[in-house]
C-alpha cells in the first residue's frame, strides 16, 4: 500500500488539453491586443498628439486603448466554455458517467489508447471455481474425490479471507448468499461451502494477504499440526516447491516429469480463460513468539521454500456481455484497446481473444528482431494513424528491461496485452505511451490501478471499484463499461460545440468591435461603437445566443472520425480565424459601418468622405450642427452599429451551427432552444437603446425603426453567403475553398 500510495502521489498533475488550448488562445489574443495597442499608442504619440493635438487627449487615447482591449478579448467566452462543459457533464450523467473535473470532459475526445484492467472491468468480477486438480490428476465432478482432497480442502478453507455476510448466513440458497472479500477468495469460499462439512481441528494464527507484487497469500495455522499454507500464482510458487501431494495421498518429490504435468495443466486451463491458483503447504512450527516482528520475518522467509504442492484451482470470470461490442466501437472511433492485467499470460491472451482485443497473430518481445519489426516501425513512425498490424503480449518482468527502441516498436502495435503487471509496471506503461504522443485513458477498479489512473490523460474508475481507484480517477463509470464510448463521443462533441461557440463570438464580439477603434485612431473618424455597447455585445447579446449552440447535436457520426491530434488539432486554428475574422467578421464589420455612415448621412447630412479624417473638426459647427446635436447623432449612430451587429449575429448563429451541412439539411427545428437566444438578445438590445435611465447614464439613444429593419435582409444575405461557401465545400471537397474551410 505504501508503494502504491507513493507511486500515485508522485505523479505530477498536468493541465488538460482544454486548459492548454484555452491558454494558447489567450496568448494569441494577448499578443494581438498588445501589438495593436502599441501601434496605436505610438501613432498617437508620434502623429496625433503632434498634428491633431485637440483630437485625442490622454484620457481619450486611454479610453480608446481600453476599448480595443474590450473588443479583442471575447469576455463572454469563459462563461460560455464553463456552461458548455457543465451541460456535457449533465449529458454524461444521463449515460451514467460522473466526471470529477469539467476540464477532463473534453480530453476524452482526444483519447487514442484505452488501457483497461481485466478483472472487474472487462469481466463481471463474478468468479466461480470450474476446475480442481492435483499435480497428477484432474478431479472430475462426477467421480468420488480422492483421499488427498482433504488436505486441499483444508488449504482452500484456511488460506481464505472471504466470509459470508452476517445477515446472509442463514439463507438456504447458498449460490445467492452475499460474500465479503475479494472475488478470488469468494469463488473458493462458495465452492467449499457446497462441499460436505469437514472438521479440520485447526485455526488461523497469522496470515499475509495477497498483493500484486508477491502474487501469493500465506496463512500459518495452529492445532494438532501446525503448518504454513500458501496460495498464489503457479509460475511464482512452483519454484519454491520441492514435493507434491499425489491424488493417492502420497508426498512425492517434484521431479521434472511432475513439474511438466503441473505446467501443462496450468497452461491448458489458462488457455480456456481460467485464472489458475496453486495451493501448497509446509508443516512447520514457529520458533519466535506470535505477534513479534521476528515472527513475521520468520513466516515470510519460511513460506518461500520447501513447499509441498497440494493442487490447482481453476477459476472462471466471464467477460461482460457488452465488452466485445465496446472493443469494436473503440476501434471504430480510432482508439486502440489494450489489456493491462496481473493475470497469467495465457489467461490474459485467452480473454483478449474472446472479447476481440486480439484478432491477429501474436508476437512476443523476442520476435521484434526476427520478424523485422524495427524496419516496419520506420514505415509507420511518422503516421499517427498507422500501426504494426499484429498483436503482442508482454509480461511485466519484460517491461523494465526494454530499450527505447523496443518501446518505440511496442507502442506502435495495433493490439497489446500486458500480463503479470505490478502497479509500478502499469504506471510505466502509461508513461511510455504518453511520451510517444498517445492520449491515454486508463480504466480500472482496484487499488493496484491507482498510480496508472492518476498518470493517465483520463483515469476512469468503476463505481463498484475501490475508494482509492475512484479517488485517483477523473471519471467514474456508474453503469456499463460501454458508456466509455459514449463519453468519447461527448468529449468530441464538446470540442465541436466549443469551436462553434468561439466562431460565433469572434465576428461581432472581437473583429467588428476592433474596426471602430481603428477608424477612430488611424482615420480620424468619430468612434462608431462605444465601449459600453462593446461590453453589452460580449457579455449579454452574444452570450445569450451562443449558449444555445451548446445544445447542438453532432453534425455527423463523430465516432467514425479518427481521434484528434492535440499537437495539431487546435481548438482555435487558422481556419477558424479565417472563418470568424476574414469571412463572417469582415461582412459584419463592413455592413455595420455602412449602416453607421448611412445613418450619419441621412440624419445628420454628413457624407462618408467627411466622416473620415474629421479629427477635431467633428465639433461645434460641423455641418451646421451644435456640439450637443453632433453628440446625439453620434450616440444614435453608435446604437445603429450595435443593433446591426446584433441582428447580423442572428444569421451568424444559423451559419456556425453547421460546418458542412446546409441549413435545409439541419435546420433550426432540430434545436428548438435556438429560438430563445435571439429573443433574449433582441430584448436586451431594445432595453439598452430605449430605456431612458440607460440612455442618460451610458449615452445610448433610440434607434429609428428603419435601422431595425434594414439589417434583416442584410443578415439573410450573410447567411446566403455562408450557404454558398458550404455548397462549394460539399461539391468540391478537395478544392481551394474546402482546404481553408473550418
Amino acid at each position: 500500500m505504501g508503494r502504491i500510495n507513493k507511486a500515485t502521489n508522485t505523479t505530477t498533475e498536468e493541465r488538460t488539453t482544454l486548459q492548454k488550448e484555452i491558454t494558447r488562445f489567450v496568448k494569441i489574443i494577448i499578443a494581438l491586443t498588445v501589438t495593436l495597442v502599441l501601434i496605436m499608442l505610438i501613432t498617437w504619440l508620434a502623429w496625433l498628439r503632434v498634428d491633431h493635438y485637440d483630437f485625442l487627449n490622454t484620457v481619450g487615447i486611454l479610453t480608446n486603448l481600453m476599448s480595443l482591449v474590450v473588443a479583442f478579448i471575447p469576455e463572454g467566452m469563459p462563461m460560455a466554455v464553463a456552461l458548455t462543459l457543465s451541460l456535457i457533464a449533465r449529458r454524461m450523467r444521463d449515460v451514467r458517467i460522473l466526471p470529477k473535473s469539467l476540464a477532463t470532459v473534453e480530453t476524452l475526445g482526444f483519447v487514442n489508447v484505452i488501457c483497461s484492467d481485466k478483472t472487474g472491468t472487462l469481466t463481471e468480477n463474478k468468479m466461480s471455481v470450474v476446475s480442481v486438480g492435483f499435480v497428477d490428476k484432474v478431479i472430475s465432478e462426477t467421480e468420488d474425490r480422492p483421499s488427498a482432497f482433504n488436505d486441499l480442502h483444508r488449504a482452500m478453507v484456511m488460506c481464505n479471507d472471504a466470509f459470508f455476510a452476517a445477515e446472509e448466513v442463514n439463507e438456504e440458497v447458498k449460490a445467492e448468499r452475499k460474500i465479503q472479500g475479494n472475488a478470488t477468495d469468494a469463488a473458493v469460499l462458495r465452492y467449499t461451502s457446497n462441499l460436505p462439512p469437514a472438521n479440520f481441528d485447526c485455526h488461523r494464527v497469522f496470515d499475509l494477504p495477497f498483493n500484486s507484487k508477491n502474487k501469493y497469500a500465506m496463512t500459518y495455522i495452529g492445532g494438532q499440526q501446525t503448518a504454513i499454507i500458501v496460495k498464489g500464482a503457479p509460475d511464482i510458487l512452483m519454484d519454491r516447491a520441492t514435493s507434491f501431494l499425489s491424488a493417492s495421498g502420497r508426498v512425492e518429490p517434484l521431479e521434472k516429469s511432475a513439474l511438466t504435468q503441473l505446467i501443462d495443466m496450468q497452461e491448458d486451463w489458462s488457455r480456456q480463460g481460467q485464472r489458475v491458483i496453486l495451493l501448497a503447504q509446509r508443516p512447520y512450527e514457529a520458533k519466535n513468539p506470535v505477534g513479534t516482528a521476528q515472527f513475521e520475518e520468520e513466516m515470510l522467509e519460511e513460506s518461500q521454500k520447501d513447499l509441498t504442492i497440494l493442487g490447482l484451482v481453476g477459476i472462471i470470470d466471464p467477460p461482460r456481455a457488452d465488452i466485445s461490442h465496446t472493443v469494436a466501437e473503440a476501434r471504430r472511433c480510432g482508439a486502440r484497446f489494450f489489456m493491462v492485467t496481473g493475470d497469467f499470460r495465457l489467461t490474459a491472451e485467452a480473454i483478449a481473444s474472446q472479447i476481440g482485443i486480439f484478432t491477429r497473430r501474436t508476437d512476443r518481445i523476442a520476435d521484434f528482431e526476427k520478424k523485422n519489426r524495427f524496419a516496419e516501425l520506420e514505415t509507420v513512425r511518422d503516421d499517427r494513424l498507422a500501426f504494426i498490424d499484429a498483436s503482442v503480449v508482454v509480461e511485466g518482468k519484460e517491461l523494465m528491461d526494454l530499450s527505447e527502441a523496443q518501446w518505440d516498436v511496442l507502442c506502435k502495435y495495433e493490439e497489446i496485452v500486458f500480463a503479470r503487471t505490478t502497479p509500478e509496471q502499469k504506471l510505466r506503461i502509461v508513461t511510455e505511451l504518453r511520451q510517444r504522443g498517445c492520449v491515454v485513458a486508463v480504466t480500472g477498479d482496484g487499488v493496484n490501478d491507482a498510480p496508472a489512473l492518476k498518470a493517465a490523460n483520463v483515469g476512469v474508475a468503476m463505481l463498484s471499484g475501490s475508494e482509492v481507484a475512484m479517488e485517483a480517477a477523473d471519471l467514474i463509470l456508474m453503469g456499463d463499461f460501454s458508456s466509455i464510448i459514449e463519453g468519447i463521443r461527448l468529449g468530441r462533441l464538446v470540442f465541436q460545440n466549443l469551436q462553434k461557440v468561439i466562431s460565433y463570438l469572434l465576428p461581432a464580439g472581437s473583429w467588428s468591435e476592433d474596426w471602430p477603434v481603428v477608424l477612430n485612431v488611424f482615420f480620424g473618424c468619430p468612434l462608431p461603437l462605444s465601449s459600453f455597447l462593446m461590453i453589452i455585445i460580449c457579455c449579454f447579446t452574444d452570450l445569450a445566443c451562443c449558449l444555445t449552440l451548446i445544445f447542438e447535436k453532432e453534425e455527423f457520426d463523430l465516432l467514425s472520425l479518427p481521434p484528434r491530434d492535440p499537437k495539431r488539432s487546435h481548438l482555435v486554428n487558422m481556419k477558424l480565424y479565417g472563418q470568424s475574422y476574414l469571412f463572417i467578421g469582415t461582412m459584419e464589420a463592413v455592413t455595420a459601418m455602412s449602416m453607421f455612415f448611412y445613418y450619419m448621412w441621412s440624419y445628420a447630412g454628413i457624407p462618408i468622405n467627411k466622416m473620415f479624417f474629421a479629427f477635431a473638426h467633428y465639433s461645434d459647427g460641423y455641418f451646421g450642427h451644435t456640439q450637443d446635436e453632433l453628440n446625439k447623432f453620434l450616440s444614435t449612430g453608435q446604437c445603429v452599429y450595435f443593433v446591426t451587429l446584433v441582428i447580423l449575429q442572428f444569421a451568424n448563429l444559423n451559419a456556425v451551427r453547421n460546418k458542412r451541412m446546409s441549413i435545409f439539411q439541419n435546420g433550426p427545428q432540430n434545436n428548438w432552444k435556438l429560438c430563445l437566444g435571439p429573443i433574449i438578445s433582441l430584448a436586451i438590445a431594445i432595453f439598452v437603446t430605449e430605456q431612458k435611465g440607460i440612455q442618460n447614464l451610458f449615452g445610448t439613444a433610440s434607434v429609428p425603426i428603419k435601422h431595425w429593419l434594414l439589417p434583416i435582409p442584410l443578415a439573410i444575405g450573410l447567411l446566403a453567403m455562408d450557404e454558398i461557401r458550404k455548397l462549394l465545400v460539399r461539391t468540391w471537397p478537395k478544392g481551394p475553398i474546402a482546404k481553408v474551410a473550418w
